[in-house]
């Protein structure tokens, strides 16, 4: 079955000429320019592959268990590098699911999952988390969901778009779950390193021999224009699968992204970078904390983890119709529909970017919209 096209991306691709003057919903952390690794890069580097590994650099590899906390746990042949952690997860699905299959997924969540098991065919359940709850992943629904035979549990901690983030005790219960079934369990961690309230939770390719973790440095680091991620997990078979449907996609990793995101992620100017974009994003968030406190219109659960989370509109209004009110004169301030996560009463709202984001203009001109709607829809 073709691939279809989700209306997460079909929204992006039809505003993606808008050129708004404002940004309400900013999902990664400020960018970093070249010029901030020009000191750290060998102007003889070729511009081949890495002439080293196919999966990957090996001090890269070796970053990046460091930062998922599974340095002594995982080896750096559990690791391989991707395009984003968006190839990650497309090549374990597209490896370990088959037609027919089910997949148990949690919604709200990153689409991309759905979008490749209708293309495979697969069975595909949904465990729905509550905006009433607090969008906790509600653990006794995803067990009833995955029956004998489930072949893959796909979840995103933190969560996204929400940003709720399972606790150390909850991952262990998934883990348990996926255990009984014999899944696979891949757990897509973009956000992980921006934990607002709690302790990042562990990684489950540490604690599962059939864990899946995925991640990038697009998120917390603003480096999503490397396009450079990971997969890790300790089975050398679903590895060496991934690898081989990696040869057949985009081959190898460009060598530029692999030497920048092994600069980014070398251990001391990590936490620095970490650590500002922590400082940054809890700055933004105390802002849109307090001016979603002064809202009558809207109500949100702030995530505890990340960078976005979903707010409710008031009853009746369309988050596709207000979203392009938005995007249009006077306001001309782009915020994602909650359409692009099945939910339309919603939107997304985020606090990435940092300070030039100049948020507060956003809010302004998303608070004036608001007030201008219900006029401009009777008239």
């Amino acid at each position: 079955m073709k691939v279809q096209i989700h209306t997460l991306f079909e929204y992006l691709l039809e505003t993606t000429e808008a050129a708004p003057e404002a940004i309400v919903g900013f999902s990664l952390s400020a960018s970093p320019r070249l010029g901030d690794y020009l000191e750290d890069l060998n102007p003889d580097q070729s511009l081949d592959w890495n002439g080293r590994d196919f999966r990957g650099l090996p001090e890269l590899r070796d970053h990046v268990l460091v930062q998922a906390g599974l340095a002594g746990i995982s080896t750096p042949a559990d690791v391989l590098i991707t395009a984003g952690a968006a190839e990650a997860n497309y090549l374990s699905i597209m490896q370990c699911l088959q037609p027919g299959e089910r997949i148990v997924m949690e919604t709200p969540g990153w689409p991309q999952a759905d979008v490749l098991a209708k293309a495979k065919g697969a069975e595909i359940v949904k465990v729905a988390r509550s905006e009433a709850d607090g969008w906790r992943l509600p653990l006794d629904r995803l067990s009833a969901a995955v029956t004998p035979g489930t072949r893959m549990i796909f979840l995103t901690n933190p969560n996204n778009p929400t940003g709720d983030l399972m606790t150390a005790a909850e991952v262990a219960e998934v883990v348990a779950i996926a255990d009984r079934a014999g899944a696979w369990l891949l757990v897509d961690e973009v956000y992980a390193g921006l934990e607002w309230d709690r302790p990042r939770a562990p990684s489950v390719a540490g604690l599962y021999a059939r864990g899946i973790t995925t991640g990038s440095v697009s998120k917390a680091l603003g480096l999503q224009g490397l396009r450079t991620g990971w997969m890790i997990c300790p089975d050398a078979g679903h590895m060496r699968d991934a690898l081989i449907l990696r040869e057949n996609s985009s081959e190898i990793m460009n060598i530029m992204g692999e030497v920048i995101a092994e600069v980014a992620l070398r251990p001391a100017r990590y936490a620095t970078a970490l650590a500002r974009a922590q400082q940054e994003g809890a700055a933004n968030l105390a802002q849109m904390n307090a001016w979603l406190a002064a809202q009558d219109q809207l109500t949100w659960v702030p995530p505890k983890a990340g960078l976005i989370g979903l707010a409710r509109l008031p009853d009746g209004v369309d988050s596709d119709a207000f979203a392009r009110f938005l995007l249009a004169p006077p306001y001309r301030t782009f915020l994602l529909p909650g359409s692009a996560y099945d939910l339309p009463g919603h939107i997304r709202l985020g606090v990435g970017g940092g300070a030039a984001v100049r948020l507060q203009d956003g809010l302004d001109r998303l608070s004036q919209a608001l007030h201008d709607w219900q006029p401009k829809r009777s008239s």
